[in-house]
């Protein structure tokens, strides 16, 4: 079987061959026969991160048993199971995660290597709910790390590059209740005033920018019902009636807003699960920079739009809680994320990035592994102060390079 391309139809797979095995046996017998390697998930990602010169693993048939410890207070799940196939179960059985990227398409292992996130000043990286992981290595050996052990923290956000991950062990807490309100109205004057005061407005707060208006486009707020009330932002209106955050585009692909609660993984997501997320056509591209710089890197950005801003679909605006794992975009630090949508035009896009680079990557912006970005090791390797230590931890663990590909060559310098 040909692997195909994309979801967005940004990156036609290359790889010989596409194996979908259907257990973890079946995956340790690859891995033991096969000379190059890859594990491929729900296709969400931008660029040749999952590819391979050789074969891809699809993780689509491995056993999708839900479990949840509740003892523990933490589920087990099979790696290539979607976030919403997850919370749907996890629901059904009384059970929660504490955060949701924005679209609940993408499949979980993959999310967790590339350091995905959602939003909230509390909130940390969906990769920083990870308790366990069983990754299949280059000889077929199947390895469970724990956190605490010496090597969790640099693999779990792993690019692929360790092994197949098969199986995951993540936090979940009880059910909760969260209500979606979005408004207009919020100015930049605001933003840069109240900065503090906006993403502090509820569990997960988004702030939607075309880099063209006195007035940012949209700010997003999803707050918990258990969580006491806060006042919106001076000057910011509720919209009256659902809005997309992109122009023209349908509202009914957007998860319920208007302030009425709701289980929270009809509200975590901006988009159904069932439908098309964003336009499907465009290209993806984020950065993560110092929460204490955030506004710096804006104010940068707003300076040099005019580089970019005929191919922007849209901006996102939100904030990541710092947690401890090497490769993270949050690592060590309370984290701003600043997500670019595209249209998808490749070669326009990348020359677009130069100069924002210039501007996010002094300030410390870490680009997402999974999406569109110019830099290489030597402009990452700064960035990153585990860097070093990641590339000891593969070289002991994947010496021959089984599951190297041009993107790690690239991003890790060898």
């Amino acid at each position: 079987m040909r692997p195909g391309r994309t979801w967005a139809g940004s990156h036609t797979f290359g790889a010989e061959r596409l194996a979908r095995p259907r257990s973890v046996a079946e995956v340790q017998d690859l891995l033991a026969t096969t000379e190059r390697v890859r594990a491929l998930g729900s296709r969400h990602s931008f660029t040749d991160i999952a590819d391979t010169a050789g074969t891809l693993v699809s993780l689509d048939d491995l056993p999708r048993e839900v479990l949840v410890d509740e003892t523990a207070r933490t589920v087990s799940v099979s790696a290539g199971t979607t976030y919403g196939q997850l919370a749907a179960t996890l629901e059904e059985k009384g059970w929660a995660l504490g955060a949701m990227a924005s679209l609940p398409h993408i499949a979980v292992a993959g999310a967790v290597s590339t350091g995905t996130h959602g939003s909230g000043d509390g909130s940390r990286t969906l990769s920083a709910a990870v308790a366990t992981l069983d990754v299949v290595g280059p000889d077929g050996t199947l390895r469970t790390l724990r956190r605490g052990e010496p090597d969790f923290a640099g693999s779990v956000v792993g690019l692929g590059a360790l092994g197949v991950v098969t199986r995951l062990e993540l936090d979940v807490e009880p059910s909760y209740l969260v209500s979606q309100t979005a408004y207009t109205g919020l100015t930049w004057t605001t933003l840069e005033e109240h900065f503090d005061d906006v993403t502090a407005l509820g569990h997960s707060v988004s702030v939607f920018t075309s880099f063209d208006e006195r007035e940012l486009r949209q700010l997003w707020v999803k707050a918990r019902a258990d969580a006491p009330p806060v006042e919106a932002v001076i000057g910011t209106l509720p919209a009256t009636r659902t809005l997309h955050m992109l122009d023209g585009a349908p509202e009914d692909a957007v998860t319920p807003q208007g302030g009425v609660p709701g289980p929270w993984l009809d509200r975590l997501p901006h988009f159904r699960t069932d439908v098309t997320p964003s336009r499907g056509a465009e290209l993806q591209s984020e950065y993560l920079v110092p929460r204490d710089r955030a506004l710096e890197a804006l104010a940068g950005l707003r300076r040099t739009a005019d580089a970019f801003r005929d191919l922007l679909q849209v901006c996102e605006i939100r904030t990541v809680a710092a947690d401890d794992l090497w490769l993270s975009g949050a690592y060590g630090r309370d984290t701003v994320g600043l997500h670019f949508t595209w249209d998808l035009a490749i070669d326009e896009v990348r020359e677009a990035l130069a100069p924002m680079e210039e501007v996010l990557l002094p300030l410390g912006g870490r680009p997402h592994w999974g999406k569109v970005f110019r830099a290489g090791a030597a402009e990452l390797a700064p960035l990153y102060p585990r860097f070093a230590d990641f590339r000891t931890l593969r070289d002991r663990v994947d010496p021959d390079r089984r599951f190297g590909n041009g993107f790690l060559e690239r991003t890790l310098g060898d």
